[in-house]
C-alpha cells in the first residue's frame, strides 16, 4: 500500500516480487498519472499472503475499503434487465434484474431498458400467458383484452402454454420477421384510416423489436453465456472492452478508460474481480481473456472457467474487442489533443504573441455603468484556457461617482491585488483589460507604483463593429492574432465572458437601486425598513403582493405597512 504525505493510502497493488515492482516505479520514467503517483509516494506498507488467490482477494478488499485515488474504481451499477418466462404451473412474462436458478427461461441482458419493457408489453399482447395473479375466480381485464389465457377463472392446458412459450422463445432468439410483417401491415392500415397516432405507436413497437432482438446478430456456434475482456495500452492509458455474449449474440458492449499504474494484465485482473462484485452483475458460464493473465487464480476466485482462446471464432472475437479498445483510446487521444489546442494551446498562442513565457492563469476586467450611474466592475478568470467560475469576482465601485475608466481601473486593480498579496494567494500570469491605453496605463500604474508587483497587462481592443480585433501591449503596440486561430477564439471568449458578467452584475445593481429609490419616496420608510423589505421580498412586485399582516411580521408598524401598500398601488 502506497501512502502520501498525510499517510493516506493512494494506491494498492500486488506483486510476486515486491522489491522489483517498487524499484520499477523509481528507476524508469513514467507518463501521466503514474508519474504523479510516484511524486506523491512518501511511505509503503506491505502485507504478505500465502497464495495468489489471497493476494487477489485482499487487493480488492483494500481497494473497496480505502478507495485509493490511483486505483481503478468501479461504480456499483444495477446491471441491465432480462426478460423472464417464469417456471410455474401458469407461467408469466416478467422484467427482472437478476438471473436465478429457478427453472425459468431468461433472455438478455438488454442495454436499453425502455425498449426491453416495450418489447415485453408487445409479447404479452401477441403471445399471452398469465397476466393476472390467478386468484380472482373470474375473468380479469387482461383476459377480455386478449392478453391473458384465463388462469384467473379456468384451467389452462399445459399444451397451450407450451405452444405460446415456444413462440416467445423463438421470437427472443431473433425470429421476428412474422411479427414485424404483421405490425407493418397494421401500421399501413392505420395510416390509410388516417389514424396517425396509432400508426406512430406501431412504428415505435417495430423500432423497439429491432433494438432488443433483431440487431443482436449471431456471432457464435453455441449458446454458452460468456463474457470477453480485451485491452489496449498506450501512453499510460488503458482501454478496456467487455463483450457480453448471450444466446450466441453480442448482447452488450461496454468500454472503460483508465490511467494505468500497474501492468495492463494486473490492472485487468483487478478490474474483472471488481466487475463481478457489483450489485446484480451476473456471472457467465465462461470468461475469455488475453494471454498473460493469471487465469487459474481468476477462475478459482470466480468459480467459472477463465480461458485464452488460441484459434477459431473465439480468438477472432478477442481480436475484434482489442481493435475496438485501440480505436476508443486513439479517439480519446484525438479529443485530448483537440482540447489541448483549444485550451492550453490557445493560452500559449496569446502569451507567445505578447512575448511572454507560457502561463496558466488569465484574469480579465471590465466596467459597466449607465450614464455614469450604478458603477460596477467585474473580473473573470481563465485557467489553462478554461473559465474558472469559482474565481469570478464582482466589485461595486466605492470611490468613483461618475464615468471614469482610469479611476475605475485603479480602484478595482488595487482592491483585487492588494487582497491577493495580503492573502499570499497566487497571482495571474496575465491581466487583460476590456479596453485600450487608458485602462492598461491605469492598471500598470497601480501594480508598479502602489503595490510593487510586476504582472503583464494587455488590452482587448475591439473593431468598429464592436467585435474582438487585437491585443494591445503596455507600449501601445497593437498585436493581431490570426482570426482563425485558437488563440483568437480564446481571446473572443474571454472578452465576451467578462463583458457578459459585468453587464449582468450592473443590471442586478441597477434593479436594486431603482427599487430602493422608489421605497425612499414612501413616507415613514427609513434605511432599516428598506433593507428589511429588500432582503425579504427583492422586488416591488413581491412587496405589492404581500399583505399588511405579512409586512407587520417584519417588525413594521401597521400604519407604515398600510402606507407602503397604498403608495405602491398609486405608483403602479
Amino acid at each position: 500500500m502506497m501512502k502520501d504525505i498525510n499517510s493516506r493510502i493512494i494506491y494498492v497493488g500486488k506483486a510476486k516480487n515486491l522489491k522489483n515492482r517498487v524499484r520499477s516505479y523509481f528507476k524508469s520514467s513514467h507518463e501521466g498519472k503514474t508519474a504523479k503517483l510516484v511524486s506523491e509516494i512518501r511511505d509503503f506498507e506491505t502485507i504478505i499472503t500465502s497464495t495468489d488467490k489471497e493476494a487477489f482477494l485482499l487487493e480488492i478488499t483494500l481497494i473497496q475499503k480505502h478507495k485509493p485515488y490511483y486505483n481503478i474504481k468501479l461504480k456499483r451499477g444495477t446491471g441491465y434487465p432480462y426478460i423472464k418466462i417464469t417456471h410455474e404451473k401458469d407461467p408469466q412474462l416478467k422484467i427482472v434484474s437478476q438471473v436465478k436458478k429457478d427453472g425459468g427461461y431468461y433472455f438478455g441482458p438488454y442495454p436499453n431498458v425502455y425498449a426491453a419493457t416495450e418489447t415485453l408489453q408487445l409479447l404479452q399482447k401477441v403471445y399471452p400467458l398469465r397476466r393476472c395473479n390467478g386468484y380472482q375466480k373470474r375473468p380479469c381485464l387482461y383476459y377480455h383484452m386478449g392478453q391473458c389465457l384465463g388462469a384467473c377463472f379456468k384451467e389452462v392446458p399445459q399444451s397451450e402454454y407450451e405452444k405460446q412459450i415456444k413462440k416467445i422463445k423463438s421470437f427472443l432468439n431473433g425470429n421476428v420477421s412474422k411479427i414485424k410483417k404483421e405490425l407493418e401491415q397494421k401500421m399501413e392500415t392505420a395510416s390509410e384510416n388516417l389514424e396517425f397516432e396509432r400508426a406512430a405507436e406501431i412504428r415505435d413497437q417495430i423500432h423497439y423489436v429491432e433494438m432488443t432482438v433483431e440487431k443482436q446478430k449471431i456471432i457464435s456456434n453455441d449458446n454458452t453465456p460468456r463474457d470477453l475482456f480485451a485491452f489496449y495500452m498506450n501512453k499510460g492509458w488503458l482501454s478496456l472492452q467487455i463483450f457480453s455474449i448471450r444466446q450466441a449474440r453480442l448482447m452488450k458492449r461496454e468500454k472503460r478508460l483508465f490511467p494505468c499504474i500497474d501492468t495492463p494484465e494486473a490492472e485487468l485482473e483487478s478490474f474483472i474481480l471488481q466487475f463481478y462484485n457489483q450489485k446484480n452483475r451476473i456471472l457467465p458460464k465462461e470468461i475469455l481473456v488475453p494471454s498473460g493473465m493469471d487465469k487459474e487464480t481468476l477462475s478459482e476466485i470466480l468459480g467459472i472457467p477463465v480461458k485464452t482462446p488460441q484459434r477459431g471464432q473465439k480468438r477472432d472475437l478477442l481480436e475484434m474487442a482489442q481493435k475496438n479498445a485501440k480505436l476508443v483510446l486513439e479517439e480519446k487521444f484525438r479529443l485530448l489533443e483537440l482540447d489541448e489546442r483549444k485550451t492550453t494551446g490557445a493560452m500559449n498562442e496569446i502569451t507567445d504573441a505578447l512575448g511572454l513565457p507560457n502561463g496558466h492563469r488569465i484574469e480579465a476586467f471590465d466596467h459597466s455603468h449607465l450614464q455614469g450611474e450604478d458603477l460596477v466592475s467585474a473580473m473573470v478568470c481563465f485557467i489553462d484556457g478554461k473559465p474558472e467560475k469559482t474565481e469570478y469576482r464582482k466589485y461595486k465601485l466605492k470611490n468613483v461617482d461618475h464615468a471614469d475608466e482610469a479611476a475605475s481601473t485603479r480602484e478595482v486593480i488595487y482592491r483585487r491585488y492588494s487582497r491577493l498579496l495580503k492573502e499570499k494567494a497566487n497571482l495571474p500570469d496575465l491581466i487583460l483589460m476590456d479596453g485600450a491605453s487608458i485602462q492598461i496605463n491605469a492598471a500598470v500604474d497601480v501594480l508598479h507604483n502602489q503595490l510593487g508587483i510586476d504582472i503583464p497587462v494587455a488590452g482587448m481592443v475591439k473593431n468598429d463593429r464592436h467585435k474582438t480585433a487585437d491585443l494591445m501591449t503596455e507600449n501601445d503596440e497593437k498585436i493581431g492574432l490570426d482570426p482563425k486561430s485558437e488563440g483568437f477564439y480564446l481571446l473572443q471568449r474571454i472578452q465576451d465572458e467578462v463583458h457578459r458578467f459585468a453587464i449582468t452584475f450592473h443590471r442586478q445593481v441597477r434593479s436594486k437601486n431603482s427599487l430602493a429609490s422608489r421605497l425612499e419616496k414612501i413616507q415613514g420608510v427609513g434605511p432599516k425598513t428598506r433593507i428589511k423589505l429588500l432582503r425579504n421580498y427583492g422586488s416591488l412586485k413581491n412587496i405589492s403582493a404581500a399583505s399588511v399582516e405579512d409586512l407587520e411580521s417584519l417588525g413594521i408598524s401597521k400604519k407604515v405597512a398600510q402606507t407602503i401598500k397604498l403608495s405602491l398601488k398609486n405608483q403602479s
